[in-house]
């Protein structure tokens, strides 16, 4: 079966994606077998130096707070950099240019900056302008600058996907008569919603991962700082290292994995129940539309 944007393949192209299949298949088992051998040979693999993930104090003590932190940084930069990075991108629409220009600056501004720079920044602004504690200070300062960057981020991604709407959406709600607030909130933003998820997601991934720098950086008491603390005390710094990516790994696929569920189930609520003709069935139509005129006019 073929469409205009897709061609099913041939033998020889079937051939051909086999042939290369099997090679990349092959060079990543030569590439795991070559890691392994390496950790082997560096004497990584040593039972002693994985043994301490299998007892519960690694985990209550070092992992699982770390992972608590993550998420915690991470939910609240989502919370507050989403609804933000929606006002900011449908500010930047605005027909006001009191309201598009000043928030098109923030954008701009924000987006520019690195986030580990925003990070910085924030940490010193808590230490010099504010009576937050020492303690709290990294938690404050990493969500900040994940706030900052990604709501700026997440602003482009709301608007790009307004735009990428057909006109023809607007222009029936004013035809109608709705106020453009009514258009943007009632008609665009749940059309949207399913157009921008993919990007939306991406990013909830980059929050996810982007609180290792304030670890790094800050003591922010995060899963990847956690762990500096876990290898310290048991020497095991690159087993600790292949155990925190794969707990980041998993919390990034159940994430995606939600997401995916998520717009498939926003896809199917917005499916038309209706029948979609082709080319065909609207040649067939006419014929009989045809046949039946004739037929009408020869019993007459």
């Amino acid at each position: 079966m073929t469409s205009v944007l897709y061609d099913a393949p041939g033998p020889k192209a079937k051939r051909r994606n086999l042939i290369f299949s099997v090679v990349f298949f092959a060079l990543l088992a030569l590439l795991l077998w070559w890691v392994w051998q390496v950790l082997d040979d560096k004497g990584q693999l040593e039972w002693s130096l994985w043994k301490p993930f299998t007892t519960a104090d690694a985990w209550t003590t070092y992992l699982l707070p770390g992972l608590a932190d993550t998420l915690k940084a991470a939910g609240l930069a989502m919370v507050i950099a989403l609804p933000l990075g929606a006002v900011l991108g449908i500010a930047r629409m605005s027909d006001h240019r009191w309201v598009r220009i000043p928030a098109g600056a923030v954008v701009e501004f924000f987006r520019a900056i690195p986030v580990l720079l925003l990070m910085l920044f924030a940490n010193e602004f808590f230490a010099r302008s504010t009576d937050v504690s020492s303690a709290e200070r990294p938690l404050y300062a990493v969500v900040t600058g994940l706030v900052l960057y990604n709501a700026s981020v997440l602003a482009e991604v709301v608007r790009a996907g307004i735009l990428a709407l057909p006109k023809g959406q607007s222009e029936a709600a004013q035809a109608i008569g709705l106020r453009k607030s009514q258009t943007m909130s009632s008609i665009l933003l749940p059309q949207a919603v399913t157009v921008m998820l993919p990007a939306i997601v991406s990013q909830l991934v980059v929050i996810v991962k982007d609180t290792a720098l304030g670890g790094v950086m800050l003591g922010f008491t995060e899963l990847l700082n956690s762990r500096g603390t876990l290898a310290a005390n048991y020497a095991n710094v690159i087993p600790s290292f292949i155990v925190v990516a794969v707990i980041f790994i998993v919390l990034n696929f159940i994430l995606t994995s939600f997401a995916s569920w998520l717009e498939g189930r926003l896809r199917r609520s917005k499916r038309s129940t209706g029948a979609v003709l082709g080319v065909e069935d609207v040649d067939d139509l006419n014929a009989a539309e045809v046949g039946g005129t004739h037929g009408t006019g020869a019993e007459k």
